[in-house]
């Protein structure tokens, strides 16, 4: 019997097709990836931190 597993992965500056055959080649089963959220690192390093 087979066990589906789910995780959240972030990741910096990678396509989905990049981390798609990095799990492949790691020979990790990939049934899909769903991009959640995306922001723009670059503005929010540039903030004022109080």
């Amino acid at each position: 019997m087979a066990l589906n597993s789910n995780y959240i992965v972030k990741v910096t500056d990678a396509k989905l097709m990049d981390l798609q055959k990095a799990l492949d080649q790691a020979g990790i089963k990939v049934r899909s990836i769903i991009e959640v959220f995306k922001e723009d690192s670059a503005a929010q390093e540039s903030k004022p931190q109080v």
